[in-house]
């Protein structure tokens, strides 16, 4: 009996070395996100972790290429000097596929397409459609988003203020300390539906002139893993995994 046991338990313990392994070979890949990009990337804080879209999406495509995920916080700004430095190696947030950014890091397939969004003070009724109708007035944008040069460039605002995060932004023109601000559509829109900010209105007859796609970005050195995550991402389109990541965040 006890030999019979002992072969059993010995038996068993083979049976995890040969699991083990197979379990440790599975990589776990630091992923950048940012805090306060609602609904792509933001701090849940009932559970003190980064959510969003893109938080799922790199879930998902992780399960069928092969890799876990890690999230790691940082400000938008931080995100591309993090990977080019391996502190991350992938970002997943709400980050334009832009051809300056090309330049430095490489970028996935688009995964969705928009562009800025116009938000005012709820006082001021204007149904802007232009950039050129907000001559001489403060505009608010984030660092190191896309839209910071075009805005600067237009040479239409009195000062074009540069602010760290979205929320930010949005919280000036809800006291009406800025005239206007810019940022992605569907971060404010969402920040809006959530009741954040109720002396701000979107302004939904705005035409974007900044359009721009996510994607995630990743290591120009790292080509197998950019072939590995387009793989994924095109099968979780055809599945449908992506247009259901999208739903959930009401933005199908």
């Amino acid at each position: 009996m006890k030999r019979r046991t002992f072969l059993t338990t010995a038996g068993a313990g083979l049976a995890v070395a040969a699991i083990g392994p197979s379990y440790a070979q599975v990589p776990t890949l630091k992923v950048g996100s940012t805090p306060t990009g609602v609904p792509f990337t933001f701090l849940d804080t009932a559970t003190n972790t980064i959510q969003g879209i893109m938080v799922d999406l790199i879930t998902e495509i992780g399960k069928d290429a092969g890799f876990n995920v890690a999230v790691e916080p940082m400000q938008f700004s931080a995100l591309i000097g993090a990977l080019t430095s391996s502190r991350i190696d992938l970002i997943s947030a709400a980050m334009f596929a832009t051809a300056a950014r090309k330049e430095v890091i490489d970028f996935s397939e688009p995964v969705y397409t928009y562009g800025e969004g116009l938000f005012v003070p709820k006082a001021d009724t204007t149904n802007y459609t232009a950039i050129a109708e907000l001559k001489g007035k403060v505009a608010g944008v984030q660092v190191g988003t896309a839209f910071v040069k075009p805005l600067q460039d237009a040479g239409v605002f009195s000062e074009v203020k540069i602010y760290d995060t979205i929320p930010d932004i949005m919280r000036d023109v809800n006291a009406g300390r800025v005239a206007a601000g810019f940022a992605d559509f569907p971060i404010v829109a969402y920040n809006l539906q959530l009741g954040r900010f109720p002396d701000v209105r979107l302004v939904r007859s705005y035409k974007a002139i900044i359009p721009g796609s996510v994607a995630i970005g990743v290591r120009k050195s790292d080509k197998e893993l950019l072939a590995k995550i387009n793989t994924s991402l095109a099968k979780l389109q055809a599945n449908g995994t992506v247009k259901r990541v999208l739903g959930k965040w009401g933005q199908e």
